[in-house]
């Protein structure tokens, strides 16, 4: 997930060369390093200083009206704007819940097929989430939705590991839904969703990836795994900070707001790499394909869990138990 984050900083030194100085600082899982870190880079010089996720909220909160004259950038969650004056700070949030829709019909569409690894007798897929979260329950809610759409009866395990670093314990989950009868399964968990495809590979089951294109890390040093790999749900960081970059420079990136990315800002979307074509059958990437069109022109509206009582949650989720 960072690493789609730093992307979107080489890409903006290609692209600009020596007219920008860029530097990416990494402050490790220690967040008592977080504040101290982010005050001190505040002290220097940069004009734009980038920061994410949730857990660095309240941090920037604090910082932001210290310094009036720099420009900050969170991703992956947003300020509270009727909380205090963040003229100086632009919000970017993405619409996981859509492109999790679109995963969750490809899902429903592989568990139902006759692909080689497939059963579709058992009508059962994973969810794998880093913590019971806002942001992680909106992958899910989209996933369920986007599976129930193709499979009204689908089964969904769903597991969250409490950590997006523990891809041991992520692979233990994800070991016990394929156990259960998941015929693939969706990581959303950072570094620990890794797990997973630890998992797939050993019990020879589907994966969907999540962030970057996970299929693409592993295909040279362990085809074997990424050939299990069927897609990723894309969140293009990269992207959006270089859209909020560019936008800064052309003097009209919306600070002292909140943006919502999705397909149409090519901020999220399905990985379509050589697996893919290889390991999913035509009509249902044709499927998939068609239901993300039908999202773009609003013939689907997918629902968020930002807003959702915890009581409608848990039913959404017992509803597929």
């Amino acid at each position: 997930f960072f690493d789609s984050a730093d992307n979107g900083m080489k890409m903006l030194k290609a692209e600009l060369g020596d007219k920008i100085e860029v530097r990416t600082i990494e402050m490790s899982y220690d967040e008592t390093k977080w504040e101290p870190t982010l005050l001190d880079v505040s002290e220097e010089d940069y004009d734009i200083i980038i920061v994410g996720t949730w857990q660095i909220t309240e941090m920037l909160q604090d910082t932001a009206p210290m310094y009036p004259d720099k420009r900050y950038i969170i991703f992956d969650t947003r300020v509270d704007y009727s909380g205090g004056d963040y003229e100086n700070v632009y919000s970017i949030e993405y619409k996981q819940n859509e492109v999790s829709f679109v995963a969750g019909a490809l899902a429903a569409k592989v568990t139902t097929s006759d692909m080689p690894l497939a059963d579709p007798s058992k009508k059962m897929i994973g969810f794998l989430g880093g913590m019971d979260i806002p942001v992680i329950n909106d992958f899910l809610v989209g996933y369920i939705e986007g599976a129930q759409y193709v499979e009204k009866d689908i089964k969904v395990a769903i597991s969250y590991i409490g950590s997006f670093s523990d891809s041991a314990k992520g692979k233990e989950m994800a070991l016990a839904q394929y156990r259960q009868g998941a015929d693939i399964g969706f990581n959303v968990a950072g570094q620990a969703g890794l797990g997973q495809l630890d998992a797939a590979k050993d019990v020879q089951r589907y994966a969907i990836g999540v962030d970057s294109d996970q299929a693409l890390i592993f295909v040279e040093s362990d085809p074997d795994k990424a050939n299990l790999i069927t897609t990723s749900a894309l969140k293009r960081v990269d992207n959006s900070l270089y859209r909020a970059v560019m936008m800064h420079l052309d003097g009209n990136a919306p600070y002292g707001k909140a943006e919502v990315l999705g397909f149409a800002e090519d901020c999220v979307g399905l990985a379509n790499n050589a697996v893919f074509q290889k390991v999913v059958p035509q009509d249902i990437r044709d499927y998939v394909l068609d239901v993300e069109q039908k999202i773009m022109k609003g013939e689907i509206v997918v629902s968020s869990a930002f807003g959702l009582s915890t009581e409608e949650l848990n039913a959404l989720r017992n509803a597929v138990k």
